[in-house]
């Protein structure tokens, strides 16, 4: 029997038993060490407006496609990803930036539905996510260095051919920065029941909270630095 709990929603699929990997936390430990960045819209809605966060001198300018910032839910796809190859990394397996992932396993690990509207925004997950381009500055000695790159750097759809039109599986091409952490083991575990918080919001409390509580009691911070960590704030102005 299932308990249901009115912050989560139903669990679909009660029979699996994930091991499941937060790139977030993966890729604030390889690139930007301490700081918690809020590098995905907590929107429903596309946002197209370029964002920029600072913290103790460093600053990152978060810059979407014409199609949005990718969002919280897409990000499932790079936590996806992550899980199967720190599972091939356990093994003992060579593992590589190129990773296929069948499309209804993954709707099935999200905790998502299998229907047509499912895989079409599968798709668009994977737009955004290519799309969104990231800009920091990194300090070493006397020095600054400002990079750009993206969540991640190409993805391929393949489709069963005729009426049926079946998304089969998606092939994406991680980042270097997201995969050089990977092999550094720079990865945090999440619940399974990650997937069934409703609301974006409860998601990035959540981040926050494993990210800051997994080797401490509790972790304190005011509410000016609460916001700034749960969400981009200030939009770049046009020039």
């Amino acid at each position: 029997m299932v308990t249901e709990t009115p912050n989560l929603s139903p669990e679909r699929y009660p029979e699996k038993d994930l091991f499941i990997c937060d790139v977030g936390d993966a890729v604030l430990k390889d690139f930007m060490q301490e700081m918690e960045h809020p590098f995905y819209s907590l929107s429903k809605k596309p946002d197209t407006s370029v964002r920029r966060y600072e913290h103790n001198g460093l600053w990152i300018e978060i810059t979407p496609s014409v199609k949005g910032l990718a969002t919280i839910y897409d990000k499932d796809i790079l936590i996806y990803a992550i899980s199967q190859i720190m599972s091939e990394l356990n093994a003992g397996n060579k593992v590589g930036k190129r990773v296929r992932i069948n499309s209804r396993d993954f709707l099935r690990f999200t905790n998502r539905g299998t229907g047509g509207k499912d895989y079409t925004a599968l798709i668009q997950s994977l737009e955004r996510l290519r799309g969104t381009m990231i800009t920091t500055n990194i300090r070493t000695g006397d020095e600054e260095q400002i990079d750009t790159f993206g969540l991640i750097e190409s993805s391929s759809v393949r489709r069963k051919f005729g009426l049926d039109g079946r998304l089969l599986w998606v092939e994406l091409t991680l980042s270097d920065w997201v995969f050089n952490a990977i092999q550094k083991h720079e990865v945090l575990t999440l619940h399974r029941d990650y997937f069934r918080l409703k609301k974006p919001l409860e998601r990035r409390i959540y981040e926050l909270a494993r990210k800051h509580c997994g080797a401490q009691k509790e972790w304190r911070c005011n509410d000016e630095l609460l916001l700034k960590k749960v969400r981009v704030s200030v939009a770049v102005e046009a020039v």
